[in-house]
């Protein structure tokens, strides 16, 4: 069995680990995992990764959790071209630091918009106090304030003059909220320059179809009770 991945789309970092093998022909058979349907909470899944979460990868007899950790994998193994992951050492090291700075910062922000925004209240049916989601939109306006001062400054990417593994991993968590409704890009032409950029780079049909679910959540029918209930409790504490 050649390389596998288990993905949902509706997972920031899916999105990233599909556009970067799609877009460097790194061919593998994509094994649909629906996060909605608690299907990351399966038996059969936790064999694969017993962290219960996706991205996972499967190859051969290996198997990977960790979005970067996959995304490193694939650059070394398929010899993806340098820019995505530099040989030089400092190069390198500016996308570590962005992909260290976002997990605790960008991410969370973004994924706490989405739902806060959109999954409680309508897909859930769980109202958000006013006054959580203020907090968490002026938090979002924090992070994309620090990505333009610190990381994009006056570059064409977020670690220089082309894409790398960094803007990759930030547009995917970008379109969270752009999916929920958040006008992430109007208000910050250099954010809104930077994603053209980003979608000419990797292609904008790869583009449009990696952001298509996400970009349809306001078309999702309400859950059904069961449904509702398990998501309910395992997301609480997005509504912190």
């Amino acid at each position: 069995m050649g390389l596998e991945l288990y993905l949902d789309l509706l997972s920031q970092p899916c999105r990233a680990v599909y556009i970067f093998a799609k877009k460097n022909g790194i061919p593998f058979e994509l094994r649909a995992v629906d996060l909605l349907k608690g299907q990351h909470h399966s038996d059969a899944f936790a064999q694969v990764n017993p962290l219960k979460k996706v991205p996972a990868l499967k190859d051969g007899d290996f198997t990977l959790a960790e979005s970067v950790a996959i995304l490193l994998y694939l650059s070394r193994k398929y010899k993806a071209p340098d820019h995505w992951y530099p040989q030089d050492l400092q190069a390198r090291a500016r996308v570590d630091e962005y992909l260290a700075w976002q997990h605790t910062t960008l991410r969370s922000s973004c994924s706490r918009a989405m739902w806060q925004k959109m999954m409680f209240p309508v897909f859930l049916r769980e109202p958000v106090p006013p006054e959580t989601l203020a907090a968490t939109l002026a938090e979002l306006d924090r992070c994309l304030q620090l990505l333009e001062d610190k990381f994009l400054q006056d570059q064409a990417f977020l670690t220089g003059s082309r894409i790398s593994l960094a803007d990759l991993v930030a547009m995917a968590e970008l379109m969270h909220p752009v999916g929920a409704g958040c006008r992430v890009f109007e208000s910050r032409p250099k954010l809104a320059t930077w994603r053209q950029r980003v979608e000419a780079a990797v292609g904008e049909d790869l583009f449009r179809e990696a952001n298509a679910d996400i970009l349809k959540l306001k078309d999702l029918p309400p859950a059904d009770p069961v449904t509702r209930e398990k998501l309910r409790l395992s997301m609480q504490a997005l509504l912190q």
